[in-house]
């Protein structure tokens, strides 16, 4: 000790004191303080312990995840035409039901193509009409050219008996042969146009032109209906970036999207090694992150039959020699037991606990 220390009373006190001041023990003023840090070190490792305990116990036949959103059905709606849009009749957010026109695109070309279909069904009327009157004419062709032959026969047969008793020339007998001859060979001809006349009309009184015109001035009308855009079904109109008048539509890209608005559903994604306690209509407590508080009770609908990366436009293939075992996740639907009492908007985050006992 560098400091001498002032002893002072009985022998046996100045003999305590010295030993206490030897072995650095505290004054009797300290002692309740380090009472209390002794106290203090017991509890916190004891609360700890009951609440890990606590946690533990209450995890206990539940599963949770917070990989969860808000689904609802979304459709989205495009032109089954091209050409620019004239009239626009919806907007962000608007509430549309089944058969509701949405938009219009220009009909000006689509009616002029229906005018032409119309025309080319005219035109082939009137070429039917040609064709079965030509028809018609070749068997009054055939009944001269009948009756043709039958009077060079007759002549044929005169002369041969003139020539037989030697009245006639042999040069008229080879003119009547020869004009028998030429009748024959009309009345061929006339048989064989009535043949070609016949085959151009068809069996069942509608010529090949008609029915094109027919098809044509069907399709022509059906262009012309869908340049009339409607719903395809009830819900809420969004992403209507690209529907704006003058813009030019596509067929088979969106204009925009139907929010069904009538069901939702969570889908959660839980660990694989969750799913052997799950089951459909297990009770499940649904927390939506935008309404902090509220707590939905649900019901599990569905197990999805594969996982997450199966589904994938890009699936993982494990085939080489560097592969590693990753925790796969399984989509698993969950309905709401009634309506909530918040709107549900697709995409929100959700935290879903279900209940596996």
């Amino acid at each position: 000790m560098n400091q001498e220390t002032k002893i002072t009373g009985t022998p046996l006190e100045a003999e305590q004191a010295v030993a206490a001041a030897e072995i650095g023990e505290e004054t009797p003023g300290k002692a309740p303080n380090k009472r209390k840090r002794l106290l203090l070190f017991m509890i916190v490792p004891l609360l700890l312990l009951l609440g890990g305990g606590w946690m533990w116990w209450s995890g206990q036949g539940k599963v949770e995840t917070d990989n969860a959103q808000v689904k609802q059905d979304i459709t989205s709606v495009g032109a089954q035409i091209s050409g620019p849009i004239s009239e626009v009749l919806v907007k962000e957010g608007q509430q549309v039901l089944a058969g509701q026109v949405l938009f219009r695109i220009d009909p000006e070309p689509y009616r002029v193509a229906l005018l032409s279909a119309e025309a080319q069904l005219a035109q082939a009327r009137l070429a039917k009409s040609q064709v079965v009157t030509a028809a018609a004419g070749t068997g009054a062709d055939i009944a001269g050219a009948q009756a043709q032959l039958i009077i060079n026969e007759r002549a044929l047969a005169r002369q041969a008996e003139l020539l037989r008793q030697g009245f006639t020339t042999r040069v008229r007998y080879d003119e009547a042969l020869a004009d028998v001859t030429a009748a024959r060979t009309a009345l061929a001809d006339a048989r064989s146009r009535a043949a070609n006349a016949g085959a151009a009309i068809a069996p069942g009184g509608e010529q090949p032109g008609e029915a094109a015109a027919r098809a044509a001035i069907a399709k022509a009308r059906l262009d012309l209906s869908r340049t009339e855009v409607r719903a395809p079904t009830s819900g809420i109109v969004s992403n209507t970036d690209r529907l704006l008048p003058g813009q030019q539509a596509v067929p088979g890209i969106g204009l925009l999207s139907l929010v069904g608005s009538q069901d939702s559903w969570v889908e959660a994604n839980f660990k694989e090694k969750d799913l052997a306690r799950m089951a459909p209509g297990q009770r499940a407590r649904i927390e939506i992150d935008a309404y902090p508080g509220l707590e939905i009770v649900g019901r599990v609908a569905s197990i999805g039959a594969g996982t997450g990366s199966e589904f994938a436009i890009l699936p993982a293939q494990n085939a080489n020699g560097n592969w590693v075992k990753v925790t796969q996740r399984v989509p698993v639907r969950i309905r709401f037991d009634g309506k909530p009492a918040k709107p549900m908007i697709a995409g929100l985050s959700a935290t879903v606990t279900v209940d596996v006992e």
